[in-house]
């Protein structure tokens, strides 16, 4: 029976954000409130009778054995493990997830039936939690390949909120405590605490679970990768990035009936003096540690950059959150506008 603040906090939390598409089942999911959202977790998702569901979220996910298909998911978080309820149609989407997902309701696909998938990761499975660059996604990871998935927030907010909860229900675990030292002396009796210590920024958690954070060396290498984009006049010690989001560049699909538009996931970085948009890759870095072989693409592949001294103007949208901005950039490249101007106005 959890608490009505509990209750109404993840009535609160379950929200589909409203720029992203989901199916009916999950917006079926979506308009469940109060307890009626907590007997459909016992009734439909809980694999024990005595778990308690602790937290709810709506987020993008990546798995790493599909690194190339993002899909949406309410992510549940309860006592015993962490549900990911998905989208039916993210079967279907690649061909090489056969062996991922066993699939054996394919009798459902023709009737009114809406079937929805759920990914299961144990808390007893999971080995470590890796926090993106300022908090705008993480990736847990379990035992094996199948057992890695990156929640793409896209808000610091949540995902700061998720790792806090998920701290406080791996508290609860009863894990068997780590072999004690045999010769006991006061320094290591008195001097290491077990409620979790900082290694390089890793922290330890008591359930032996690692939470792992960027450190200055992730931002110094992105520097650089950003200046050997840039000219190379820039002083690599004058570079500062200014900004780091995951965002979604949006296509208007031409040709078709309505103006539907499509959004690519892109991570958007904001220098002093140029703006980038890169394709990152969320879910393969750093390396587990049953990898063979490293990915097969870049971290980061840049997809566009322009100057910010090309910037025309920029158009916001009235909508509420999530915002959207035009920046409309001069057609001259790399070159000085007054040249041209001089060439357009006084030249043949």
């Amino acid at each position: 029976y959890p608490s009505e603040f509990l209750v109404q906090k993840i009535t609160e939390d379950n929200q589909i954000p409203v720029h992203l598409d989901v199916s009916v089942s999950l917006q079926y999911v979506a308009g469940l409130k109060g307890n009626a959202l907590v007997e459909f977790f016992h009734g439909n998702i809980a694999e024990v009778e005595n778990e308690e569901l602790r937290h709810l979220m709506w987020s993008s996910v990546l798995f790493y054995k599909t690194p190339n298909v993002e899909a949406m998911a309410c992510v549940l978080l309860s006592t015993k493990a962490i549900y990911f309820l998905l989208d039916d149609s993210f079967i279907h989407a690649d061909e090489h997830q056969s062996d991922f997902w066993n699939k054996e309701n394919s009798d459902c696909e023709n009737s009114s039936f809406h079937l929805s998938c759920c990914f299961v990761l144990k808390l007893n499975d999971l080995q470590s939690v890796n926090v993106g660059l300022f908090d705008q996604y993480f990736r847990i990871t379990g035992h094996s390949a199948d057992h890695i998935v990156t929640c793409l927030t896209r808000d610091s907010y949540n995902t700061h909120t998720f790792i806090q909860q998920l701290m406080a229900v791996l508290s609860l675990l009863a894990r068997t405590p780590s072999p004690e030292p045999v010769d006991k002396d006061f320094y290591s009796e008195f001097g290491s605490k077990t409620t979790g210590k900082m290694e390089n920024y890793e922290l330890i958690h008591s359930s032996r679970v690692k939470f792992i954070y960027p450190n200055e060396e992730e931002i110094g290498d992105l520097a650089f990768l950003v200046a050997e984009k840039m000219d190379s006049l820039t002083n690599l010690q004058s570079l500062n990035i200014l900004l780091y989001l995951l965002a979604f560049q949006v296509n208007h699909v031409e040709g078709s009936t309505q103006n539907t538009s499509s959004l690519q996931p892109k991570t958007l970085i904001l220098t002093s003096s140029d703006l980038f948009l890169f394709d990152e890759d969320y879910i393969s870095y750093p390396l587990p540690e049953f990898a063979k072989e490293p990915p097969k693409r870049d971290k980061y592949q840049l997809a566009d950059g322009r100057r910010i001294r090309d910037l025309d103007r920029v158009l916001m949208g009235y909508q509420t959150y999530p915002q959207a901005l035009t920046f409309v950039f001069d057609d001259v490249q790399n070159q000085d506008l007054m040249q041209n101007l001089t060439l357009d106005h006084f030249g043949e």
